[in-house]
């Protein structure tokens, strides 16, 4: 990886729709040959981030170049120079998975022999040879997934976009994904990934952008990201709530000596859920941490003290969890 030389520079790029800025004057750079991860939760605007550098939305302000070209004066460029694989499956159902791809290989630009080529690189790296000619409505989640991953690569971009790949698929399949994303990578391609997943981006990251309500709010390692969390402890506890006034409890252990954050996430079926609390001394707090639930009629089933990691550096930047 050269290490020396960004592939994406974002300069300010801006979002608005009417009085909602989505994107705030975001900037950053992502090498070429790494994976670059936008790390946050749902709204808050990495895939308003991503359309802009596909250029299928123009930036309110700021600019991007992509490959050394600019998203606002040389979009065909651009589109040249990237493959999307975009949150919802892009593949029409009463194609076969070949039509699929042939379709997207036109769209490409690509022809004769490249095409046919190209479209038996991208059945064999779905893993879908023997359903080439399979209807993709007939397919399961995860087929629809790893042919449009093949179908973004085509054409053999310099730069893979992908956002929210894993989301609403199932553990094998996402797991697939992850591991092929770090194939991809390997083989030299720069790879732009969005997620909300914390474990996603520490698996996969060379560096991480987090961003929050349209602005990047932290860049880095995983290793950097945590040292600014410095010697906060991190306790994760698993409660039963059992009718507990659960919008009341962030306030009730904020007020505990040596906590500075709190995130209650939100709740199952089963009226469990979990309880982030972030300390200057884990093991002092969590004996009044304990007692306070108890007392607000929450049951503590299980207790652990971390490491800090991605969600403890955004719980520490915004005071509340990336699930929450």
């Amino acid at each position: 990886m050269d290490a020396t030389r960004p592939i994406i520079e974002v300069n300010s790029l801006r979002k608005t729709y009417g009085d909602l800025e989505a994107v705030k004057g975001v900037s950053f750079a992502v090498r070429q040959g790494e994976i670059f991860s936008l790390l946050g939760p749902n709204g808050a605007g990495k895939t308003t981030t991503i359309s802009m550098l596909s250029c299928l939305l123009a930036p309110t302000a700021g600019n991007a170049t992509v490959a050394g070209h600019s998203v606002r004066e040389q979009p065909l460029k651009v589109k040249e120079s990237i493959g999307v694989v975009p949150q919802d499956v892009a593949l029409y159902g009463e194609m076969s998975a070949q039509e699929n791809l042939v379709f997207w290989g036109r769209m490409y630009g690509l022809s004769g022999a490249r095409l046919k080529e190209r479209v038996a690189f991208g059945l064999s790296f779905a893993g879908l040879e023997d359903r080439a000619r399979g209807k993709v409505s007939a397919f399961s989640g995860g087929m629809k997934r790893r042919l449009n991953i093949a179908a973004s690569l085509l054409h053999e971009p310099r730069v893979l976009y992908m956002d929210e790949p894993t989301v609403g698929i199932d553990p094998q399949t996402r797991r697939r994904i992850l591991d092929t994303v770090k194939e991809l990578n390997a083989a030299g391609l720069t790879v732009l990934y969005t997620t909300h997943y914390m474990e996603e981006a520490e698996e996969l990251s060379h560096r991480i952008g987090i961003v929050d309500h349209g602005e990047l709010i932290a860049l880095g390692t995983r290793e950097e990201l945590a040292r600014t969390v410095g010697e906060t402890d991190v306790l994760r506890l698993e409660v039963s709530f059992n009718g507990a006034d659960r919008e009341g409890l962030p306030a009730l252990l904020r007020g505990i000596d040596g906590v500075t954050a709190v995130t209650v996430n939100a709740t199952d079926g089963s009226g469990d859920g979990g309880v982030l609390i972030a300390a200057s001394d884990g093991e002092a707090v969590l004996p009044a941490a304990v007692m306070a639930l108890s007392r607000a009629g929450a049951h503590v089933r299980r207790l652990e003290l971390q490491e800090p990691n991605l969600e403890a550096v955004f719980l520490h930047l915004t005071g509340r969890g990336l699930r929450e």
